[in-house]
């Protein structure tokens, strides 16, 4: 399988997403430039964190004019998986390639912790090797990860199990405590809690353990990439 990592101006995780691919996984990245409108057939698209043009208006609003984003918009439309993380999220919220927007987390903080999330939806490329209610240990980095959402966008995400992450407890004042959400397909996902830096089980200096719960985010695309060969 190829990965395909975009990389904005102001990006600042694109190195931790491919080394979750080359790394972890062992398949080939490539990384996808801002300008680019051309993804090199790659099979799957990640969209890491950072601060996509500094943030500077909205999060991800700037980064959703950019060119690779049509590829992306078009990659999406054919049923190709994408995935976005904390940043990576903002711009498919800001694209409308998912549902929903983020805003200032509540306590109007940057706030950088490992949370808790039950896994909620495992029909998606990205959470099929999960189980239905999964607890998960997941750091998040984020100044802007409070999911907002009209009720009756909201009452649709419910009722067509669109809601892939729910945070265990209110982290930032996300509607739902929702931590991350798919398209209608189940093909585009977004989460604020970044699984590539959690893939390998570790104790940290600094206090924190690492169980690898970020594994099966990727193990699960490698079973879909996996699966399509079969067919």
């Amino acid at each position: 399988m190829k990965f395909g990592v975009v990389v904005f101006p102001g990006s600042n995780c694109e190195k931790d997403m491919a080394d979750a691919v080359r790394l972890y996984l062992k398949q080939d990245v490539t990384f996808l430039w801002h300008d680019a409108t051309d993804l090199a057939g790659v099979d799957v698209v990640l969209l890491p964190g950072g601060f996509s043009y500094g943030d500077y208006l909205r999060s991800g609003a700037l980064a959703r004019y950019s060119p690779v984003m049509e590829s992306v918009k078009a990659f999406a439309d054919k049923g190709g998986p994408v995935l976005g993380v904390c940043n990576g999220f903002q711009v498919l919220t800001e694209a409308h390639l998912l549902p929903g927007a983020l805003m200032r987390n509540q306590s109007l903080k940057f706030q950088c912790e490992q949370v808790d999330v039950l896994v909620e939806s495992t029909r998606t490329p990205f959470t099929s090797q999960y189980q239905a209610g999964q607890r998960l240990r997941l750091p998040i980095a984020h100044a802007d990860g409070n999911f907002v959402a009209d009720p009756d966008v909201l009452q649709r995400l419910e009722a067509n199990q669109q809601v892939v992450l729910r945070y265990t407890s209110d982290v930032n004042g996300s509607v739902s405590r929702i931590a991350g959400v798919c398209n209608e397909k189940g093909n585009v996902v977004g989460m604020m809690p970044h699984p590539e830096r959690n893939l390998w089980p570790t104790a940290s200096a600094q206090g924190g353990n690492w169980n690898g719960d970020g594994q099966g985010v990727f193990d699960s695309v490698l079973q879909w990439g996996l699966g399509l060969l079969k067919v």
